[in-house]
């Protein structure tokens, strides 16, 4: 029943998942990117951060030095103190920066992985109609999507009014410490708050990253007559691919029966390559290559060879460097004519022949 109504009841293979990759149709969560760029954020600035003061309030401690900052300052002294801060600035904050944006990298790597697409800023006209727009707005994974993230709002806001809560004493007795002391005590606190919310800002990421992945497996799920298609389509491209194979390996077999025939000999390694040369001596100045072949072909030429009575040589080492270093068509080079040569002289003995000198 499902299949006639056209339901969408089938996993969706690799191929449909390849293709909404393609797209830009991966799992994504927001919350998930969003907390490990906070997590990041924070250990690196547990890390950093007391370098990162250090270095800024020296900054300012040598633009307020009355030896460097005086009212007698003119433009020139003026702009050269704000370089110097600038460029000061940019060396204690940059190695910060540059890490918390690695940190964003790791974040959108860990979920997408290596992607790189244009299709989903692509202009679509369907974006453009007012009445799809509101369509979109009140649909009902908006309205789920809107639900769920008042439900994140209020879970982080208990878990803050818990703490808050916990550490109401010390909060209260913040105005009778000293300066230091006080700042210490609001540290901790802020540590503590940020630890927790952190904490269940990562659960509630992991936990919308799955939901995330099954709502694209969902999203992306077929009908069996789109599986149907999807095969058809495939099994169409591979019979394409095979008929072109079969007709390249037709032509060459071709060219076999014409080419190998003209041969003096053919050079074997036995059984994966056969080289078949050709030796006019007096129309070419050394032995030409006018086929040669692997495996399957190799045989062709071998079985073609015997067909016509051309003598079959088994010299393995010479059969696999003409085969790798002579293109079809061309003479061999120097070094194998010794080796070719005596070859040869074996044939024209074997066949009656008075071998002619190059």
């Amino acid at each position: 029943m499902a299949e006639e109504l056209g339901e969408k009841t089938e996993l969706p293979t690799s191929k449909r998942r390849r293709d909404a990759r393609a797209r830009g149709q991966v799992a994504k969560s927001h919350d998930f990117s969003s907390a490990i760029d906070l997590v990041g954020t924070y250990i690196l600035l547990l890390i950093l951060g007391g370098s990162m003061v250090a270095g800024l309030a020296a900054i300012v401690r040598h633009l307020l030095d009355p030896s460097i900052s005086g009212v007698g300052m003119n433009m020139a002294e003026i702009d050269l103190g704000v370089r110097f801060a600038a460029k000061r600035v940019v060396m204690v904050v940059g190695p910060f920066i540059l890490l918390v944006f690695v940190v964003v990298l790791l974040g959108q790597f860990t979920q997408v992985g290596l992607l790189f697409t244009l299709e989903p800023i692509r202009p679509k006209l369907d974006r453009l109609s007012p009445i799809a727009g509101i369509g979109r707005l009140f649909s009902l994974r908006n309205v789920v999507k809107t639900g769920t993230g008042l439900v994140k709002l209020m879970i982080l806001g208990a878990i803050a009014a818990m703490i808050v809560r916990k550490r109401m004493p010390e909060i209260v007795a913040l105005p009778r410490l000293d300066t230091v002391a006080a700042f210490a005590a609001m540290g901790q606190i802020i540590a503590d708050l940020c630890i927790w919310m952190l904490a269940v800002m990562f659960i509630i990421g992991i936990a919308d990253f799955i939901y995330q992945r099954w709502q694209q497996t969902r999203d992306l799920k077929m009908t069996k007559q789109e599986i149907k298609e999807e095969l058809r389509s495939m099994e169409g491209d591979l019979e394409t691919k095979g008929r072109r194979l079969r007709m390249a390996r037709q032509m060459a077999l071709q060219r076999l029966r014409q080419t190998v025939p003209t041969a003096d000999v053919i050079v074997t390694n036995p059984t994966h390559f056969s080289v078949a040369l050709q030796y006019d001596p007096d129309k070419m100045a050394a032995p030409k290559v006018v086929a040669k072949g692997a495996d399957f072909m190799a045989f062709r030429i071998r079985e073609i060879a015997s067909a016509n009575r051309i003598p079959i040589i088994e010299r393995p080492p010479l059969a696999r460097a003409l085969y790798a270093n002579v293109d079809v068509g061309k003479t061999i080079s120097t070094e194998y004519f010794e080796a070719v040569a005596e070859i040869l002289a074996y044939v024209y003995r074997l066949e009656g022949k008075q071998p002619v000198a190059a």
